[in-house]
């Protein structure tokens, strides 16, 4: 009996695990896909070069592998469990006296490890991911709107309250023939030189756009008390903002940042970063009784019941980091009541199929 429950162990095991990988790697390529066609976008408009692309794509990936990995060992369990008892196996792992409770000891030989990995992406890799894909993206889009001008192109600043733009460049490098419209509250900068060039300053946190030979004219538009200024050299300055220096997002904040703080949206995030891996174990817990087919049933017949219970896990845990945010709920509480409550639910389904309650079924059709 001994070696048939190490030789039933390894061939569970070896099921669950090719069903997670094949899982997993759909849903990333997936949701890599969706990711994938909106960096492309970002990078078509502003010009990202191939190493950004690259670097932001492997991020994003990184991201989306932490999301995918409870999900993932759910159906990874539904489905090489479903297969036994579609096709019969597990009726014949019943008739040799293995219950559903020694199912859980493959389950957990990989659910265990992928809780530990899956920790460790979430507090440590997972936040540094993203804010080093905010930070690549934003200084990316920075030094593509705030990069070297060009000619006979036109450039906006400071969310397209300044435009610039230059016929050509001559041959000492810089720019002629250039026009520069901006607006200064309800008034409004219009401004032509004969040339302009392009300063750096406070070790690249500004630009200086000097203009030179050139007139201003400035004034209200629909009111005629505009100014005309001729000018032998005036300077446009362009404030460069940091990467990610106007986002306070705790998601990207470094866990150990977070400890110890008594805010409530950074108490939230840690509660966040803790159900993630709980996640896998109390998915494992409910998939195991779930997977167990009534005869003629299909194989794929319980896996929407348990995406509709990943969707109402998931949801719940997003409500109560809203309300731990808004303190509507203790920190203390939290979302452990979330998981408790798919815990208690996985703990009734698999009791229902104790044999206690499988010889009360057997007994009521046979009457």
């Amino acid at each position: 009996m001994t070696a048939l429950f190490r030789t039933l162990d390894r061939y569970v095991l070896r099921e669950v695990a090719i069903s997670w990988l094949a899982v997993t790697a759909v849903l990333l390529g997936i949701l890599v896909s969706s990711q994938l066609a909106k960096i492309l976008g970002l990078a078509a408009e502003f010009g990202f070069p191939r190493d950004v692309v690259f670097s932001l794509i492997g991020l994003t990936t990184l991201q989306n592998f932490v999301v995918l990995v409870p999900i993932g060992m759910l159906l990874a369990v539904m489905l090489a469990l479903g297969r036994l008892y579609h096709e019969s196996e597990m009726a014949a792992v019943r008739a040799c006296g293995v219950g559903p409770v020694r199912l859980y000891l493959p389950v957990c030989v990989l659910a265990l490890p992928l809780t530990v990995v899956l920790g460790w992406l979430t507090f440590e890799v997972g936040p540094a991911a993203r804010q080093g894909a905010e930070e690549l993206r934003s200084r990316a889009m920075r030094d593509a709107q705030f990069g070297q001008l060009e000619p006979r192109t036109f450039r906006t600043f400071s969310d397209g309250e300044a435009v610039f733009y230059a016929e050509r460049r001559a041959a000492d490098g810089h720019l002629a023939n250039v026009f520069v419209q901006r607006y200064v509250g309800d008034r409004v900068e219009v401004a032509t030189a004969a040339w302009a060039e392009q300063r750096i300053l406070n070790g690249g946190r500004m630009q200086l756009v000097v203009l030179h030979d050139g007139e201003r004219i400035e004034g209200v538009p629909g009111r005629a008390d505009f100014r005309r200024i001729r000018f032998v050299e005036h300077g446009i300055p362009i404030v460069i903002p940091e990467p990610g220096a106007a986002r306070d997002d705790p998601a990207r904040t470094l866990t150990s940042d977070l400890i110890g703080s008594t805010a409530l949206p950074d108490i939230a995030e840690v509660q966040r970063r803790i159900s993630m891996p709980v996640m896998v174990l109390v998915l494992s817990l409910i998939a195991v009784p779930l997977s167990a087919l009534r005869p003629r049933e299909g194989r794929y017949a319980r896996v929407a019941i348990a995406i509709l219970i990943y969707f109402v896990y998931s949801n719940l845990l997003s409500a109560a980091q809203v309300w731990i945010e808004k303190g509507r709920i203790a920190p203390l509480l939290g979302a452990w009541w979330v998981h408790a409550l798919i815990a208690v639910a996985g703990l009734v389904l698999l009791h229902r199929q104790s044999p206690f309650f499988v010889r009360r079924g057997a007994a009521r059709n046979a009457a």
